[in-house]
């Protein structure tokens, strides 16, 4: 005999009614979320950061390859390891079957890491990738967007997803995730928006999500 809760079916309907108010609930709190991160105010990026690609050196401008936005997800991959990080990987699974799709939302998705070029197309073809990684060695790209720290940044203390470290030791370490996001505007690159820490729901950029940082229409229950 189960333990759980057993019901009519006019028992069960009205608790599926009153669970569907609810997840209605949630969606217009995400919808109301996905406006105000449309609606935060751009900061231009000034700096001229260069990163090694499969094309030889680019400007953070020309990764945007003819679109208006521009997704970067950090992975995780500094220069002195032999590969990537492993909960990186896992997320970067589906980036393939999501690139095509931001294509035609006129959003370019690439990652970045501080490994060598060399390293991260050896790692590409071992799990059998496709999409973009960039590599941002020689760089300040990746400590700028709070996702790099120097041992003196982590035995001090830094800031890692808008907030001090802390002594957790899980955020002790060179590379942390995230993921951001930025706009080309009549020449001039902006930073819009970041995500950062596993706990982000916003890390993984399926096409289905991508209005919480563009903006791109949904239809409404």
């Amino acid at each position: 005999m189960t333990d759980h809760p057993v019901a009519t079916r006019e028992e069960w309907l009205a608790a599926r009614r009153e669970l569907l108010d609810d997840e209605k609930e949630l969606t217009r709190r995400s919808d109301d979320l996905a406006r105000r991160r449309q609606e935060l105010p751009w900061v231009r990026v000034e700096k001229q950061y260069e990163f090694e690609t499969e094309q030889g050196t680019r400007t953070l401008a020309e990764l945007f390859d003819g679109r208006s936005q521009l997704l970067v997800y950090h992975f995780m991959f500094g220069p002195g390891w032999d590969e990537g990080c492993p909960s990186c990987s896992s997320v970067a699974e589906g980036f393939d079957r999501y690139v095509v799709h931001l294509d035609h939302h006129d959003v370019t998705m690439t990652c970045v890491s501080r490994a060598p070029l060399e390293k991260l197309n050896a790692y590409k073809r071992r799990m059998g990738w496709s999409f973009p990684w960039v590599s941002s060695l020689g760089s300040e790209f990746n400590f700028d967007f709070g996702v790099s720290f120097t041992e003196e940044q982590q035995a001090v203390g830094a800031e890692y997803n808008f907030r001090p470290l802390g002594p957790d030791p899980r955020y002790l370490a060179e590379e942390l995730p995230g993921m951001s996001a930025f706009v080309l505007d009549d020449g001039a690159v902006y930073h819009t928006y970041s995500a950062c820490d596993g706990a982000t729901s916003t890390r993984r950029p399926e096409p289905g999500r991508a209005d919480k940082f563009w903006r791109l229409r949904r239809s409404k229950w």
